[in-house]
């Protein structure tokens, strides 16, 4: 099934899910020297010649992994040193090579918001909270990019490092249940929605494979996805290991924002618990509460802000596309990492 990701700007076109077709893509490998599987290519419908996205080749022979420290009481850490810490790889001990604190480094994020119907009583509060949220945490040299999700994956707002510009973006967000809703007007006419393939979802998953896939992957350095959502998923494609792997492959950090209507709603809990911790991120459950939804966007922004990154050599340098397990321990068996679990070997480098 191809999954359409779509821009849109001023008006609220969205993304048509077609029916399946032949693949046209084949699995060779990319840049990087990875293969995936067939994926489709970004609509940009809003990209401007004068404007274009820079985007890195990282070097594959170089494992890097960014990372906070905490302390028994979740209190960050500052001022480690390499010597403080110890990482294996597939049980094996490897050589840190390289060693820095990221606080000003360039930041590429994302904001994912779930759209579908269960999220009407919670959106207005998470357009405003995460405006503000953007706000503080973009630089100038940052960059940033909003995805709405619910029957369908939208990306409506490309990479900017001007906030005003991604709050004007949050604020034309609308829920779509499958049923009529989204951002009105006249379906097919520039504005309005589309008639989608599967008239009920929230494809949560598919969100994350594109966002990961068609966005972050390009890209270098420090990367992290902020997905705000009651953690179910219906109708996506892509599954749950699928959006893991995708995470892990473009070494994105994931933080899953729990929000609903009802305070105690969790449809997919242990789901994006997995999906958070696999990629180094983690989960923090704000109910319908715009106090503890301020709180959250806060903690990312110190963690973002506060991060250290090792970089090694691996003594397995088969390139086989496989996935290793990370594991990064401090000397100090008080302090706790938080990191993601592995990584992907190139392929046929």
């Amino acid at each position: 099934m191809i999954i359409a990701l779509c821009l849109m700007s001023g008006g609220a076109l969205q993304a048509q899910r077609p029916p399946k077709e032949p693949p046209k893509a084949s699995n060779a490998p990319d840049d990087n020297g990875y293969s995936l599987p067939d994926t489709p290519k970004l609509r940009d419908k809003t990209a401007q010649a004068d404007q274009p996205v820079a985007t890195f080749k990282a070097n594959v022979q170089i494992v890097n992994l960014y990372f906070n420290v905490k302390d028994k009481r979740g209190a960050l850490i500052p001022g480690l040193k390499k010597e403080d810490f110890a990482i294996n790889e597939d049980g094996k001990p490897q050589t840190i090579k390289y060693f820095s604190a990221e606080a000003n480094q360039p930041l590429t994020l994302g904001i994912l918001i779930d759209t579908s119907g269960s999220q009407q009583r919670v959106l207005p509060m998470e357009q405003e909270v995460g405006a503000a949220f953007l706000r503080d945490v973009l630089t100038p040299k940052d960059l940033a990019f909003l995805i709405n999700f619910d029957v369908t994956v939208d990306l409506i707002q490309d990479y900017t490092s001007d906030a005003a510009q991604l709050r004007r973006a949050m604020e034309k967000v609308r829920i779509n249940d499958g049923a009529g809703g989204g951002s009105g007007g006249i379906a097919g006419a520039g504005q309005g929605t589309i008639p989608v393939y599967k008239p009920k979802g929230t494809l949560l998953y598919d969100a994350v494979y594109l966002a990961a896939t068609e966005k972050l992957q390009k890209e270098s350095g420090r990367k992290a996805m902020v997905l705000l959502t009651d953690g179910g998923d219906q109708g996506s494609d892509e599954t749950l290991p699928n959006a893991i792997e995708a995470a892990q492959r473009s070494e994105v950090i994931v933080y899953v924002i729990m929000i609903a209507d009802r305070m105690n709603f969790r449809a997919g809990d242990s789901e994006m618990h997995k999906l958070a911790e696999q990629s180094g991120g983690r989960v923090i459950d704000v109910g319908n509460n715009p106090k503890k939804l301020r709180d959250a966007f806060d903690q990312i922004q110190k963690e973002l802000r506060s991060q250290y990154m090792v970089g090694y050599v691996p003594t397995n340098l088969v390139a086989d596309g496989k996935y290793r397990k990370m594991e990064l321990k401090p000397t100090n068996s008080e302090y706790k990492v938080q990191a993601r679990k592995g990584y992907y070997a190139p392929k046929n480098l």
